[in-house]
């Protein structure tokens, strides 16, 4: 019974040590904890918002990418369209310069086989006259060369 007093004793001490720790506790829980969890709160609230923004900003960054992207393939696109159509207008080009070198081949031919045509007319023309003469002379050779014998 005695080690029952002494327990009750001690217990009746140790009651305004904690009762000064349970004040102590909520001094500090006033004072302390509430004003770090109520910045911790506003740092994660504010980390939060700053991760949210920075997640719309790389959405906002992939969507004017994925833009310049299309533009620059729109722009490739019209400037092989270009090029293209530049290419066409100097083959087309080159196709009529080479039909007309053709046309202009062609009729210088066509005149130079007129022209020799027109030349061996001439030509057969006079032998037919010379022939002709030349006929002649061969028979008063052989004539004249019958009586000289």
């Amino acid at each position: 019974m005695e080690i029952l007093r002494q327990l009750g004793a001690l217990f009746l001490a140790a009651v305004p040590t904690v009762i000064f720790v349970f004040l102590f506790y909520l001094f500090l829980r006033w004072s302390f904890f509430a004003p770090i969890e109520r910045v911790m709160a506003e740092r994660h609230r504010r980390a939060e918002g700053a991760r949210q923004e920075a997640e719309a900003s790389r959405a906002a960054v992939q969507e004017k990418l994925r833009a310049y992207n299309d533009a620059l393939k729109k722009a490739r696109g019209e400037i092989f369209t270009e090029q293209e159509a530049a290419r066409r207008q100097v083959l087309e080009e080159r196709q009529t310069k080479i039909q007309a070198a053709r046309v202009a081949a062609q009729q210088e031919l066509q005149v130079a086989k007129q022209a020799l045509a027109a030349e061996v007319e001439a030509t057969r023309g006079q032998l037919e006259q010379s022939s002709g003469q030349l006929a002649g002379e061969i028979a008063h050779s052989i004539l004249a060369g019958g009586q000289a014998s």
